[in-house]
């Protein structure tokens, strides 16, 4: 793997450690704030919508400049963000900050999994994707648990003043080691957008929306869920993050692998799997040991649809993808933003913190039914393709290849 590969890890930790270091912490913030969990839960969804904003809006603004400076430019604008928030005297000021810090980070993601992916040979592009996304699993196990403990204990400010120091290395990574590519030629945003007039294309998307977000359903509130319910400590949740982290990276790295052989089978057995065990974690929540061996396999088999959906939309994309990768961070996203405020709706509504979890497993399924939905689609295409021309053109035998 190319070294430029690195540079992409380290913007995607920081960016990771921004993301998910807000959970371990919403307790503190609501308190400093004097605002309800749930409320401070709108942390976590206003910055996934403005990942699902920024990520076709700052990729649209970036198409004037070559891909190397637009990641430079998102990395500095993602230390802004950080940067607010950390100083943030009421609540909807520090809001605003994660809102800034988000619009860096769909188009980052976008942008990064295409120059990864034009860094490898075709049958290495999974796993190139899936080692830029290394860097936002690995966030889970070091930053995110670090960021809580110190959050916990001098104080979530100086979490959020290290997560922009993150941002500039990140930043200083992309200008050192990613390799400079010329500006795409002859690709307009006419053609960017033709991609999104494929049915595959929204399908994948749509299973981004609802397969991701039934992770979140469960993780968002995962602090309280765990004290209140498994009877965990607070500083506990730490260790718990490290455990979601680690079922991350092992789950990223299994998707990435597979992906680029069986892509649809990874997509049935995860999100199946998934959907599962989050019907089970109401159950095991209630139990320390059982609620800790649940969180490890919802990271993992969650991140294990990250590389698969992500090189699904660049395959069907093809010729035009920057957009459509963008936007499809921007889906991770905004299942993000509905799981959390689902799981909010159902806390709010008394029904206690376990039932997030079965918002997500049904979200999960939900995601389930579109990948065969999908591949059905994809083998009547192919069948249709040899019945009237009498052969299968090229993108359709690529396409039954990757299956």
């Amino acid at each position: 793997m190319p070294l430029a590969l690195l540079a992409l890890a380290i913007g995607a930790f920081g960016i990771g450690t921004t993301e998910f270091v807000i959970m371990g912490l919403l307790p503190e913030v609501a308190a400093d704030f004097q605002v309800s969990i749930p409320t401070a839960g709108f942390l976590v969804t206003g910055y996934a919508l403005g990942v699902v904003l920024g990520a076709p809006l700052m990729t649209v603004l970036g198409t004037r400049v070559t891909r190397k400076r637009m990641l430079m430019l998102l990395m500095g604008l993602f230390i802004l963000g950080n940067a607010v928030s950390a100083v943030a005297p009421v609540f909807g000021v520090m809001l605003a900050g994660r809102v800034i810090a988000s619009l860096a980070h769909g188009a980052f993601f976008g942008i990064g999994s295409v120059v990864a992916a034009d860094l490898v040979a075709p049958q290495k592009k999974a796993g190139a994707i899936a080692t830029m996304f290394t860097g936002l699993t690995v966030a889970n196990v070091v930053g995110v648990p670090l960021g809580t403990y110190i959050g916990q204990s001098v104080g979530w400010r100086t979490t959020f003043f290290i997560v922009a120091a993150l941002g500039v290395v990140g930043l200083l990574g992309v200008a050192k080691l990613v390799p400079e590519q010329p500006r795409a030629e002859g690709v307009r945003l006419r053609h960017e957008l033709a991609a999104f007039r494929n049915v595959q294309v929204l399908l994948a998307m749509a299973m981004t929306v609802l397969g991701f977000g039934g992770v979140f359903a469960a993780i968002t509130y995962i602090t309280p869920m765990m004290t209140e319910i498994a009877g965990y400590s607070a500083s506990s949740v730490t260790w718990l993050l490290v455990l979601f982290g680690l079922g991350m990276v092992g789950g990223n790295l299994l998707g990435g692998k597979f992906a680029d052989r069986h892509l649809m089978p990874m997509l049935y057995i995860s999100l199946g799997a998934l959907a599962v065990v989050l019907s089970l974690f109401t159950l095991t929540a209630h139990n320390k040991f059982a609620a800790a061996v649940t969180i490890v396999l919802i990271g993992g088999l969650g991140f294990a649809t990250v590389p698969p959906l992500q090189k699904r939309v660049l395959d069907q994309a093809a010729g035009a993808p920057t957009l459509a990768s963008a936007v499809n961070i921007g889906a991770f996203n905004l299942g993000n933003a509905l799981s959390a405020w689902l799981g909010g709706i159902v806390i709010a509504a008394g029904l206690g913190y376990t039932a997030p979890n079965w918002v997500g497993a049904v979200l999960a399924a939900s995601a389930l039914a579109l990948a065969v939905l999908s591949s059905g689609l994809e083998r009547r295409t192919v069948t249709h393709g040899r019945r009237v021309a009498g052969h299968v053109p090229e993108p359709v035998v690529a396409a039954e290849a990757r299956r």
